[in-house]
């Protein structure tokens, strides 16, 4: 086990050790804020927002820019989403999980393609483009943007992204040296299975609301 624990800590060996803490904390909300999710709790969004708000000046270190203006993104779409989430009917009725439309799958093409070309003009201009990790960081930026803006409006399919992007971003950031973070994208992976499982129960107890 010591050998194990060795292992993982030697990664982050030079790392300053704030940056270690920080990562720590924002792994702890971010754990939080799915779990919420998964719960339809609208804790998903405070705990979100100390998380996003921490990895953006950690991935701003480490250079990641696509991710981190993710976080930045998130940070925005948390304060809609508790806005949205909080919503309620005529008749006093919490705004239910629906599936999401031809329209909003329109958007999300849209948005997945608009991501990209923003985040590539972004590398471009920081001339950034020198590893492999710069593109992968521009593809799971497009479909965690998609993911966040399809929970703000509480649609089913959210899941499908985060589970895309969750499992891509496993080996992108044990490449990158960030284990706890790595680490965090995998359990997100777990959490966003059964998340859907959960929302689609709901879904299923539940009237659409197109």
């Amino acid at each position: 086990m010591n050998h194990i624990f060795d292992w993982f800590f030697s990664q982050y060996q030079g790392t300053p050790t704030h940056l270690v803490v920080l990562e720590l904390i924002g792994v702890f909300f971010g754990f939080l804020s799915v779990w919420y999710s998964k719960q339809e709790n609208i804790l998903v969004y405070p705990t979100g927002i100390i998380s996003t708000a921490i990895f953006v000046y950690i991935l701003y270190v480490y250079g990641l820019l696509g991710d981190m203006f993710i976080n930045a993104y998130y940070f925005t779409m948390s304060i809609y989403g508790w806005y949205y989430w909080t919503r309620k009917d005529q008749n006093d009725n919490e705004v239910p999980v629906t599936k999401t439309t031809k329209k909003e799958h329109l958007w999300s093409v849209v948005i997945f393609l608009l991501t990209m070309v923003f985040v590539i003009f972004i590398y471009l201009y920081n001339d950034k483009f020198n590893s492999w990790t710069a593109y992968i960081d521009t593809l799971t930026t497009a479909i965690f943007f998609v993911g966040m803006w399809l929970m703000a409006k509480k649609k089913l399919e959210n899941w499908v992204y985060w589970i895309i992007g969750d499992i891509i971003s496993v080996p992108l950031y044990y490449y990158k040296g960030l284990m706890f973070t790595s680490f965090q994208y995998l359990i997100f992976t777990i959490i966003a299975i059964y998340g859907y499982k959960a929302w689609k129960k709901s879904l299923n107890n539940s009237p659409q609301m197109l």
